[in-house]
C-alpha cells in the first residue's frame, strides 16, 4: 500500500514538471526527424575528416565540400525543430544535401549519415501540427460511412 502511495504521488509530481513541459514543446515541431538530420551532419562531418597515420582523407575542393555539406545539415535540423513553420522548406532542402552529400562526402559519410539525413528530412516534411492531425482524424470517414 505504501508504495502504491508513493509510485502516486510522484507521478502526480511529474505531471506538472518539465518532462511533460518538454513533452508538449516536442509535440509542436518534427523534433525527431530534425534530430536525425543534425546526426546524420555530425555523422558526415567526422567521416570527412579522416586520420589515417599521416594521411588525412579529404574529397571534393581541398574538403570545402566535407565541412560544408554537414555544418548545412546541421543547421537545417536546428532550423526545422526551432522554427516549425517552415518545415517543409527546411526538409526538402535537406533531402537535396543528403543527396548530394553522396558525392560530396565520403559516400554520405559511408551512407549512414546520408540515409539518417534522408530519414530524418522524409519525417520533417511530413510532420504535421497538432491542428491538423485533429483535424485530418476529425475528417477521416469512419467504417460505417466506408462500407456504405
Amino acid at each position: 500500500m505504501l508504495l502504491t502511495e508513493t509510485a502516486g504521488a510522484m507521478r502526480s509530481d511529474r505531471r506538472g514538471g518539465k518532462s511533460d513541459r518538454f513533452t508538449a514543446w516536442r509535440r509542436e515541431r518534427p523534433f525527431v526527424g530534425g534530430i536525425l538530420v543534425a546526426i546524420g551532419g555530425i555523422e558526415m562531418f567526422f567521416s570527412g575528416q579522416l586520420d589515417l597515420g599521416n594521411l588525412q582523407i579529404q574529397l571534393g575542393i581541398e574538403g570545402l565540400q566535407a565541412t560544408i555539406i554537414p555544418i548545412v545539415l546541421l543547421l537545417l535540423g536546428i532550423l526545422s525543430i526551432t522554427m516549425p513553420a517552415h518545415h517543409v522548406f527546411y526538409g526538402v532542402i535537406a533531402l537535396a544535401v543528403a543527396l548530394y552529400a553522396l558525392v560530396g562526402v565520403n559516400l554520405g559519410g559511408f551512407l549512414i549519415g546520408t540515409i539518417l539525413a534522408c530519414v530524418g528530412g522524409v519525417l520533417v516534411v511530413a510532420w504535421m501540427t497538432p491542428e491538423a492531425r485533429a483535424h485530418a482524424r476529425a475528417e477521416r470517414p469512419t467504417s460505417e460511412e466506408g462500407d456504405q
